[in-house]
């Protein structure tokens, strides 16, 4: 490992494009029947490095990544394309390594996700998403949330989620759908000015193209995701669609079938909800009513 790895490794830890690369080149290697000191000997190095490139501790540089294919016999152009590029966009720098110092964690790879997704779908239950928030609506989320954080902390933080919204200037811009439990209409977070400007915003942000919001009436009674909120990345070649739940101890990612069951779960939700205009016209009744509690502070 040289020290631009070792940097790399000990300030983020392994990096979800990082381990989605090493669980593709570990599939390959056992189907291959090749152990970890083979490949190891054939790029010069030990069996402890090949197994650190697989679970995503040394992100794989591109030039590995294809020696190992040749070793393990694959020939299928468009794997090879995509990997080669996957390794290559591990150490592509973005917009959020200039946040390297702070302790984000998971939020790099939501980040990068969200810059490479097709579509982003979001079920919320607590608060609006992180794309759509008010600088001081996402202060008092992330206060609140933050506990022991120095308020310098939170700035940093506050400061990542501003900057995440970038995402919306991009070319192209994913489409992003969003169902909102109608909770989060309720919800006071800050005073009444801080949430009138956040509703305000969120009705203002319905009205880009490439933005669905659909609010789930108290009404609908039980549905598919009594749980709790997640995300769905529709993503772009060579990446697989992803689904993600965000825990106090960090987020948990889940392919493939994983993801197929959070789309079913999405899907069933949003035959229930609102449709947008009718859930335009919720919001606006929202706005009003926090307009005429903030009316009867002053």
């Amino acid at each position: 490992m040289n020290s631009k790895e070792a940097t790399m490794g000990a300030r983020r830890g392994p990096t979800l494009r990082a381990q989605w690369l090493g669980k593709h080149l570990k599939d390959f290697r056992d189907s291959a029947k090749i152990t970890l000191k083979q490949a190891g000997d054939y790029l010069q190095r030990d069996a402890a490095t090949i197994s650190r490139l697989e679970s995503g501790i040394i992100p794989a540089r591109a030039s590995d990544v294809l020696a190992l294919l040749n070793l393990y016999g694959v020939d299928d152009h468009k794997i090879r394309d995509g990997l080669e590029e996957l390794s290559r966009d591990i150490w592509r720098k973005g917009w959020w390594d200039g946040y390297a110092a702070a302790p984000l964690g998971v939020m790099f790879d939501h980040a990068w996700l969200e810059t490479r997704a097709e579509r982003i779908r979001f079920y919320g239950v607590m608060v609006i998403p992180g794309l759509f928030q008010t600088r001081d609506y996402a202060q008092a989320v992330i206060a609140a949330g933050g506990m022991d954080a120095s308020s310098e902390q939170i700035e940093r933080w506050v400061d990542f989620r501003m900057d995440r919204q970038r995402v919306f200037d991009a070319e192209p811009a994913p489409n992003l759908e969003v169902i909102l439990d109608e909770a989060v209409l309720h919800r006071m977070i800050g005073d009444s000015k801080v949430m009138g400007a956040q509703l305000e915003h969120l009705s203002e942000v319905m009205n880009r193209p490439n933005v669905t919001i659909r609010i789930l009436s108290f009404t609908a009674g039980a549905h598919a995701s009594l749980e709790g909120s997640f995300s769905i990345f529709d993503m772009r070649e060579p990446y697989s669609d992803i689904a993600c739940v965000e825990t106090r101890s960090g987020a948990v990612y889940s392919e493939a079938e994983g993801a197929e069951n959070f789309t079913r779960a999405y899907n069933s939700i949003r035959s229930i909800a609102l449709n947008p205009d009718e859930s335009a016209t919720l919001i606006r009744t929202a706005i009003g009513r926090v307009g005429r509690a903030r009316g009867r502070s002053t």
